[in-house]
């Protein structure tokens, strides 16, 4: 029992440092989740990006724009 009364104690007892480490654990929480659900997408989405399909139709698109002018 004496973990938990130290978690609250330090953590919980005052209500400005329970927001603040709430606050503080969004801050660092925040770019994992981030990357992580960016790597979901990017694999879940592969071949559908532009970044994975920028250079077919970069190259493709090169030959066939020509100026009647």
């Amino acid at each position: 029992m004496s973990f938990y009364s130290t978690i609250y104690n330090t953590f919980m007892k005052r209500n400005s440092i329970f927001v603040s480490t709430i606050f503080f654990g969004a801050f660092l929480f925040q770019p994992g989740f981030e990357s992580g659900i960016n790597k979901w997408w990017d694999y879940h989405n592969k071949g559908k990006l532009w970044k994975d399909i920028k250079g077919k139709i970069g190259e493709s698109g090169e030959e066939e724009e020509e100026d009647d002018e």
